[in-house]
């Protein structure tokens, strides 16, 4: 992984310290006591952590230990400035490891997913042609040049695997093979939480010569997620998902097509020589040629932080504890009459912390309001920002449950670190009273 965007004068940064990787062997060492516990307000029930996840304590500490020392990243002789500018490539290092990143890839700091996608529709070699489907948050959607293919929403993982092999065998067909094809798809849906066949769908994209980008927002908050494992080209990730909701992001992958593509901003920090002449410019290469500006050194650091706790903590117990109360939601809403539950695979398909569902009769909209009025429980209602999937599955619903009173809108709750059993039961309480 590439980090350095310019030269430390009397700095020794480790850029060639031995890559950690999720999945290595070995005992892992504990988490610092407390430091994967999330700041809340008493009182208040946060079931809405697919939108913003709530501020893990070990992100509050690192900006504040660093926050007396905040200066100027890059180029600073001065103490402060070395130390900084030390936090933030150190950030960068952790942020790679965390993701599987490979030795040759650049991890980007962004803003968050929506802005590392952004990135990469930006340095797409001419010609590329996009495939990604309906079923993606508008992050996915929104950014693609035109001619994307968008593919329908899939009825299984298997038939998504299916439709791709189809789609590229189509694109491919009377071509000479060596047009750039990019596939982009999300690791866990934003509206069902249900995982998809990334894996799979990797091997599709690899046998038929394109690459493929994995919208990870909703997927690395709960479960180790590796590029060099899943064996995909690009990840985009946002901290404010992840436990570090300081206006961070990455886009972590391939260095060869964002070393080729001219910056995504054009600035200071981007620049290895400025001439005379308006366009007498060299761009960098590596991270720091996408990093125009005074870069988000806060949001960075958080970052890191919890990119560093959550990678010595026991993923696969946190993982197996978010599953149990996600079987309790689910259960527990199935149980209520008219509410149903939307989905796009069969009901028991893997899936991350996040449930959607309406209740007959009731506008989602004031569902939520009462529930955050009166007893102190948040929870999304809309479309989520992937409106065609979230439309299509209402229809589906009440196609599925013989309902014709199911409002236009859905009802959302998400959960993970911190969660308790006890704040789904009260949702699962308060809704029936809701009248």
């Amino acid at each position: 992984m590439r980090t350095s965007r310019s030269p430390l004068p009397a700095v020794s940064v480790p850029w060639t310290a031995p890559r950690r990787r999720l999945g290595r062997t070995g005992p892992k060492a504990p988490a610092r006591p407390g430091a994967l516990g999330v700041l809340g307000v008493a009182g208040q029930i946060n079931l809405d952590y697919a939108a913003t996840a709530p501020c893990a304590q070990v992100a509050a500490d690192a900006v504040a230990e660093l926050l007396p020392w905040y200066a100027s990243v890059h180029r600073g002789a001065g103490a402060l400035s070395q130390r900084c500018t030390l936090a933030y490539e150190r950030a960068r290092q952790t942020v790679g490891d965390f993701l599987g990143a490979r030795p040759d890839d650049h991890v980007v700091f962004t803003r968050n997913t929506t802005d590392a996608l952004n990135l990469l529709a930006r340095v797409l070699p001419t010609g590329t042609r996009v495939v990604t489907f309906d079923g993606e948050h508008h992050a996915n959607l929104l950014p693609w040049p035109i001619g994307t293919v968008r593919l329908p929403v899939p009825a299984s993982p298997g038939s998504a695997v299916r439709a791709l092999d189809a789609a590229l065998r189509e694109l491919r067909r009377g071509t000479d093979g060596t047009a750039p094809i990019l596939v982009a798809v999300t690791g866990a849906s934003n509206v069902t939480g249900e995982c998809w066949p990334v894996t799979e769908l990797s091997l599709i994209a690899r046998r038929h010569g394109a690459r493929i980008a994995v919208d990870a927002a909703q997927l690395a908050p709960h479960v180790p997620v590796s590029v060099s494992d899943l064996e995909v080209d690009y990840l985009a990730i946002s901290g404010h998902k992840l436990y570090a909701p300081f206006g961070t992001g990455a886009l972590v992958g391939r260095a060869d097509w964002l070393d080729a593509a001219p910056p995504y901003l054009a600035g200071g920090g981007a620049t290895a020589y400025v001439g005379a002449a308006t366009h007498d410019v060299r761009w960098n290469t590596g991270p720091g040629r996408h990093e125009a500006g005074t870069p988000n050194l806060l949001g960075a650091v958080a970052l890191g932080a919890v990119c560093a706790a959550l990678d010595t903590a026991d993923r696969a117990a946190l993982c197996a504890s978010e599953q149990a109360l996600l079987s309790r939601l689910r259960s527990g809403l199935t149980a209520l009459p008219g509410v149903v539950e939307l989905s796009t695979f069969a009901p028991d398909s893997p899936r991350v912390g996040i449930v959607s569902f309406v209740v007959a009769g009731r506008d989602s909209a004031e569902v939520a309001a009462v529930l955050a009025n009166e007893h102190g429980i948040g929870v999304r209602d809309g479309l989520f920002c992937a409106h065609p999937l979230a439309r299509r599955l209402l229809a589906e619903a009440s196609a599925r449950s013989g309902r014709a009173d199911l409002p236009a809108t859905a009802l959302r709750a998400s959960i993970g670190l911190g969660s308790t059993a006890e704040e789904i039961d009260r949702l699962l309480d308060a809704l029936p009273t809701v009248g």
